[in-house]
């Protein structure tokens, strides 16, 4: 079943590409991407603020949410990492595939929960912790695959 949204999107692309290849759609992305961008971190923030009470207030609830996502996101990058590994994958197709993998799509998570939950609920608190937790250890597991390039052919 179509949705409105698949509609917009396939005719934004037919008239895009009609007769002049992916430059129009690729100028439109272009154009876009800056403004997703900006959504997205005022989301973020915005969110920051309407949970820092909750957030300075309750840091037990806070570890409760943030420990097993640390331990649920190293041990899915690991175990994706060493069957690349083992499977004899290309570097740059295995760091990419084990960081995909591993990602919890909190820009996602941030957009149902205060849906379905609202902004002050339990779940836009446990994604505002899901941010809060995932960008450093997704720099440190990229500081690793950078480490450990010479694993792979």
């Amino acid at each position: 079943m179509f949705h409105t949204a698949d509609v917009a999107i396939v005719a934004t692309r037919k008239i895009l590409n009609n007769g002049k290849g992916e430059k129009s759609l690729d100028h439109l992305l272009s154009v876009l991407k800056p403004w997703s961008v900006i959504g997205l971190l005022a989301t973020v923030v915005l969110l920051f603020g309407f949970q820092a009470n909750t957030i300075v207030s309750e840091p037990e609830a806070i570890g409760l949410i943030a420990i097993p996502l640390m331990i649920q996101t190293y041990s899915i990058f690991f175990i994706a990492y060493l069957a690349a590994k083992w499977m004899k994958l290309p570097h740059n197709i295995a760091a990419p595939a084990s960081l995909i993998g591993t990602s919890n799509f909190f820009e996602l998570a941030v957009a149902v929960a205060i849906s379905l939950f609202g902004l002050h609920s339990g779940a836009a608190l446990a994604t505002v912790v899901g941010v809060l937790v995932e960008v450093p250890v997704m720099l440190s597991l990229v500081a690793f695959i950078n480490r450990t390039q010479h694993w792979f052919k």
